[in-house]
């Protein structure tokens, strides 16, 4: 059953976006609305095809450009990082971080050779360096980036020492 309103459309929509802000002050303490301007400047076009992070192992700089998803917004909050990566299965370097991040991207049970992907269950980032046909098990991953380039610093035995921050 429905409720006719006499309330114009254009008071209709200046009424549901006081809600909607009065909403995301409280939930934030008044910080969620600086948030809300951010997430709509992250994802303008121009905006999105800027956002970069550079990985560094030894000497060597690679770029990975970053998803347009919650979880990567909020891996850049964690930014600068310093995990040492260990060797998962010959295709993948694995490192903690400091807290879990947001789980408000899309996820995936298939990975491609260059993703930096974020593993929910151990709040643990990966590097993708090579393919070896498995399925990444339930709940999957979710793709923080990609990495711009070649991959095989990577692909070595044992730990690796990465600088992952925001690339000049």
């Amino acid at each position: 059953m429905s409720r006719s309103t006499n309330l114009k459309p254009a008071t209709m929509s200046l009424l549901l976006g006081a809600l909607v802000s009065t909403g995301s002050l409280m939930a934030g303490g008044g910080r969620a609305w600086d948030g809300i301007a951010s997430n709509r400047q992250l994802a303008s076009p121009e905006r999105r095809h800027r956002m970069k992070i550079s990985l560094k192992v030894e000497s060597k700089v690679l770029t990975a450009s970053l998803a347009d998803n919650a979880t990567a917004r909020d891996f850049v909050s964690l930014l600068p990082l310093q995990p040492t990566m260990n060797d998962l299965f010959g295709r993948e370097k694995y490192g903690d971080l400091p807290r879990p991040i947001s789980e408000n991207g899309p996820r995936k049970n298939r990975y491609e050779v260059g993703e930096i992907a974020y593993w929910s269950p151990g709040h643990q980032v990966a590097v993708y360096y090579r393919q070896d046909g498995e399925q990444i098990p339930s709940p999957g991953i979710i793709t923080v980036a990609k990495i711009d380039g070649d991959v095989d610093i990577f692909n070595v035995p044992g730990p690796v020492k990465v600088t992952i921050g925001a690339a000049k």
